[in-house]
């Protein structure tokens, strides 16, 4: 029995609500890996001071004071020290020079002081390796 995974023609509805999780779950994962975050809570604090900031002036001042930087809420203050204090690795790297030992490693083969053929063939071996096969006779007229 063989059974394929096609996940574009997946029919049962439990398997779809799955795959649709997983999709989510992914999208959410990699949107957290890129810091969307921060920029979903930018844009909360940005919409909360402009309609503070509307309710007290004009659209141009609202607008101005709200993205001139000169003028942050508290929450846009909170978002740079979270920003920064991500930004600082909790892992330290430093790139080291790589020390390899200074001794030398000398290797030495010697030959072995008694050498000989075996004149028998060795019978533990033998069986291991099959004979070849006889070839196939050949046509008469080629």
């Amino acid at each position: 029995m063989h059974t394929r995974l096609d996940l574009g023609r997946v029919k049962s509805e439990p398997a779809r609500e799955m795959l649709r999780f997983g999709q989510i779950l992914m999208i959410i994962a990699l949107l957290a890996i890129n810091g969307a975050h921060w920029v979903t809570l930018q844009t909360v604090a940005w919409t909360a001071m402009f309609t503070q900031n509307l309710r007290s002036g004009s659209l141009e001042q609202a607008m101005t004071k709200t993205f001139d930087g000169r003028h942050p809420c508290c929450l846009c203050k909170q978002i740079a020290a979270g920003k920064k204090s991500e930004s600082k690795s909790e892992f330290s790297f430093s790139l080291k020079k790589l020390e390899f030992a200074s001794e030398k490693i000398v290797i030495t083969l010697t030959p072995p002081t008694q050498f000989s053929f075996l004149s028998h063939p060795d019978t533990q071996t033998s069986g291991l390796i099959p004979e070849p096969a006889v070839p196939p006779p050949r046509p008469l007229l080629g």
